[in-house]
């Protein structure tokens, strides 16, 4: 093992251990660190997404491409549509296209999650983060492992998805600006890579293929409504409810 992933493995250790309680009074031991980003970023983002037809603690839904290494913030219009406010860069991340499996295996995740606003940490190592939820149903459903699997700061990483700290700071205050404000849940959607109408070609002896056509399914409802999908896990496959 070179000493950067020693030194990598060293960093996400301390996140894990660094995850706080929250409070009024973990907040208040971070500094105000989120409440600091909040001010640098929020009138600029507050523009664009006015520019959208979206505002400040509007909805917002996230996908990530994994090959593509970016990161797609949407924001709920007044319609009920989302429209994209932007995408970031990722930084880096760890492992190769396909799902975590387990523990150790420093295998950055795939699939559909959930953030919440006790996923949010402002007290992270890497600046700001939030937790995907990993292992969620469908993962737990394969009897997959591991934990704090996060999106965060700085540019180094194990399992995780490092934003940078500028982009960390946008990212996070739109999802802790929309949980503030009344969203349940943030959905993500981790993606292998950008579903073309001819993805399956390149890809049809893939260990996931099956996994990643049900992702591609979903992703489709998506980009066909542009709004997120409600899903659920069954029989061990994601899959989308319909609407009434």
């Amino acid at each position: 093992m070179s000493q950067h992933s020693r030194l990598a493995i060293q960093l996400c250790a301390l996140l894990i251990a660094l995850l706080p309680t929250f409070g009024q009074s973990s907040l208040a031991a971070t500094g105000d660190r989120a409440q600091q980003a909040e001010t640098r970023v929020r009138a600029d983002l507050t523009q664009r997404l006015q520019a959208i037809g979206s505002d400040w603690g509007k909805p917002v839904f996230v996908r990530i491409f994994k090959r593509e290494k970016q990161l797609e913030v949407w924001a709920a219009k007044s319609s009920g549509d989302f429209a994209l406010l932007d995408t970031w860069p990722i930084c880096t991340y760890s492992g190769a296209l396909g799902p975590k499996l387990r523990q150790g295996d420093g295998q950055a995740p795939e699939g559909i999650y959930q953030v919440t606003r006790g996923q949010l940490n402002p007290q992270s190592q890497f600046h700001l983060s939030f937790n995907l939820g990993y292992p969620n149903a469908y993962d737990r459903a394969h009897q997959r492992t591991g934990d704090y699997l996060m999106v965060h700061g700085n540019c180094v990483s194990i399992g995780c998805y490092a934003m940078g700290d500028a982009g960390i700071e946008e990212i996070y205050s739109l999802l802790a600006a929309a949980l503030s404000q009344g969203q349940r849940s943030v959905q993500v959607h981790a993606l292998p890579f950008r579903f073309s109408a001819d993805w399956a070609a390149g890809v049809s002896d893939a260990r996931w293929l099956e996994f990643w056509k049900d992702l591609a399914t979903i992703d489709a409802a998506f980009e066909a409504t542009r709004r997120p999908p409600a899903v659920t896990v069954s029989n061990k496959r994601y899959v989308r409810t319909p609407t009434r």
